[in-house]
């Protein structure tokens, strides 16, 4: 009788269990950043900086070299703590969620596009107590980053551009549908999402349901945002500035990119670099567009590398 009474108790927690997950499934998805963040010793913070409500994480020691991390389009802060995990025990780490994305405020009458964005990244560096040794942005962060450098280099001492957007790179799929008009990273319904994360990695991750339920509902909720700042960054008058502003970068700068990249293809790490002549180049195989989450083993070694390379040249 008393095994009958904890087999039923057992089965009415799981089902009151299940009615929650169901009811809510974003608290599944909150369980494994919550988890992530532990694994990574990371904490979030916010702050109120160019008119907006920041959020953002951060780890490591205060008396560590800082590294500030710049998450992509449909991007957030949580993309990075894979690689916090492992950079956190040699740099003090942030990585925030940018104005309009993730937990950070979005205003209905605001502009996200890669020049305005890059003035709100550079009051943001601004209020931080120390300067970056290395500023990282990964994709359409990786624009936003080279624009900052190029139009305030005073604010940067060394950066990385990630699988970066905003150079002319050589004909792809997705580089195609984006010129028509297109998001095809445009996520309304499961079949969508699972189809984006194809594209993004070579690898895709597992997602366990109702964790994928979540992920859809704030995409859904997203469209018409992600559509506005695609327009911004892919096709619209500032698509390619960076390209023409290369030659204002002055920090050194490594050039961090996947061989198997499906979103911002391989080449353009190659236009880069002749736009940035004393750059490093570092070509992972086996990933594709989200390196930072598929071998941040390999992403931890070339940024520490290249700032301790870079360090002793100085």
């Amino acid at each position: 009788m008393r095994r009958r009474r904890i087999l039923l108790a057992a089965t009415v927690l799981a089902l009151i269990a299940l009615a929650l997950l169901v009811m809510n499934p974003k608290w599944l998805l909150n369980a494994e950043f919550a988890r992530q963040r532990w694994q990574a010793g990371a904490s979030v913070h916010s702050t109120q900086v160019a008119a907006h409500r920041w959020v953002y994480l951060e780890a490591g020691a205060a008396n560590k070299p800082l590294m500030v991390l710049v998450h992509g389009f449909t991007g957030a802060k949580e993309n990075w703590l894979p690689l916090m995990q492992r950079l956190a025990k040699t740099h003090r780490v942030i990585a925030p969620d940018l104005p309009g994305w993730g937990e950070s405020e979005r205003q209905a009458s605001a502009v996200y596009g890669p020049g305005v964005q890059a003035e709100r990244l550079a009051a943001f560096l601004r209020a931080l107590p120390e300067k970056p040794a290395l500023l990282v942005g990964h994709s359409m962060g990786g624009q936003i980053v080279g624009l900052l450098s190029a139009r305030h280099p005073q604010l940067v001492d060394h950066i990385s551009l990630m699988s970066s957007a905003g150079v002319k790179f050589e004909e792809n799929e997705f580089g195609l549908a984006v010129l028509a008009g297109k998001n095809p990273f445009e996520v309304k319904t499961r079949a969508e999402l699972y189809r984006y994360l194809r594209i993004v990695f070579a690898e895709p991750p597992f997602l366990p349901w109702p964790a994928d339920v979540a992920m859809v509902r704030q995409r859904r909720a997203d469209a018409q945002f992600e559509q506005q700042v695609l327009d911004a960054i892919g096709r619209g008058p500032e698509a390619f500035a960076l390209e023409a502003e290369l030659g204002q970068v002055r920090a050194p700068t490594l050039l961090l990119w996947c061989r198997n990249d499906r979103v911002i293809d391989v080449s353009a790490a190659d236009i880069f670099h002749r736009g940035l002549p004393t750059s490093r180049t570092v070509i992972l195989a086996g990933c594709g567009h989200m390196p930072m989450m598929a071998q941040p083993d390999n992403v931890a070694s070339a940024l520490r590398d290249f700032l301790a390379a870079s360090l002793q040249e100085q």
